[in-house]
């Protein structure tokens, strides 16, 4: 029998943690004109929480490249997650999870690409998240492409996939971009 997705998440959260490093930002950041991106696109980012690999160079790396950013902010349990640009000099403040998230009267947003953290991948672009549902109510929502940030050592080689389950179109790694059909 299959281990749970519960089984799974702790296991994947262990291995990430021995995964990180701190130089993991300058490596993404190395692949952003790699990125299938439109001219211009928003993209919505995330701010790093524990040892998620850390987009924040490759963000920065891509709004050099003329890209817009926008980040999360939960509005509710069962609900997609809801995009705002971060006024210059603005702080985030910290949302119901404990990550920092934009404030609700901020710009809002409407992303034309997703970055999107996770626990594990496979190599068909399935993604072991954390069991909100958030980022498959959002991707189902918006219908966008999904990029995956990870380390490389968080590939599994496979994954459950249930019906409500977005796959990724693409992960970036250290190691640089797969893309998925």
């Amino acid at each position: 029998m299959p281990p749970d997705k519960a089984e799974l998440r702790r296991d994947a959260r262990a291995r990430r943690k021995l995964l990180a490093r701190e130089d993991m930002g300058l490596k993404l950041a190395e692949y952003a004109e790699d990125l299938p991106l439109p001219p211009g696109a928003t993209i919505g980012g995330y701010h790093a929480h524990y040892d998620e690999a850390d987009p924040a160079l490759l963000l920065a790396r891509l709004v050099e490249l003329g890209c817009a950013v926008a980040l999360p902010r939960v509005t509710a349990t069962d609900a997609p997650l809801e995009f705002h640009h971060v006024p210059d000099g603005a702080v985030l403040e910290p949302g119901s999870f404990g990550i920092p998230e934009p404030l609700a009267h901020w710009p809002r947003a409407v992303p034309d690409v997703l970055l999107v953290p996770l626990l594990a991948f496979d190599r068909h672009g399935h993604r072991l998240g954390y069991g909100g549902g958030f980022y498959d109510r959002t991707l189902a929502a918006l219908k966008v492409p999904a990029i995956g940030i990870a380390y490389a050592g968080q590939e599994v080689s496979s994954l459950p996939a249930e019906a409500h389950d977005m796959a990724l179109s693409f992960i970036l790694t250290e190691n640089g971009l797969l893309r998925f059909s």
